[in-house]
């Protein structure tokens, strides 16, 4: 089974900028379509954002278009997602999977990352 490791969150100011990783275990990695998601309190998990084998961005949610970006390296077994221009809104745990070709999430959830947009 691969394990995650989501790492990067913390505490922001409105308008900060956060670099969020996820780390995969296991060669299978650059073989998947992988995605951040992103849980707020009191919400269900939603979709951020995609990225695809070969690395170009995908489904990115409309309430991130313009302020994050997705980006992969299969060498390490990294996923990335840079967010800029943060919002109080954007404050949530953020994790990552991989994304099955019926849209579902592959493996089993990592711990995920806090991300705290608050003045």
């Amino acid at each position: 089974q691969v394990q995650l490791v989501e790492s990067g969150g913390g505490l922001v100011q409105p308008g900060g900028s956060l670099r969020l990783s996820c780390a995969a275990s296991g060669s299978i990695f650059k073989l998947v379509v992988m995605a951040w998601y992103r849980q707020a309190p009191g919400k269900q998990r939603e979709l951020v954002a995609g990225v695809t084998r070969s690395g170009m961005p995908t489904n990115y949610a409309d309430s991130v278009k313009g302020r994050f970006t997705i980006s992969r390296d299969n060498a390490k077994n990294t996923v990335y997602l840079q967010m800029n221009s943060l919002k109080p809104e954007d404050t949530a745990v953020y994790y990552c999977n991989a994304v099955t070709l019926g849209g579902s999430v592959a493996w089993d959830w990592g711990q995920g990352t806090q991300v705290t947009v608050s003045s």
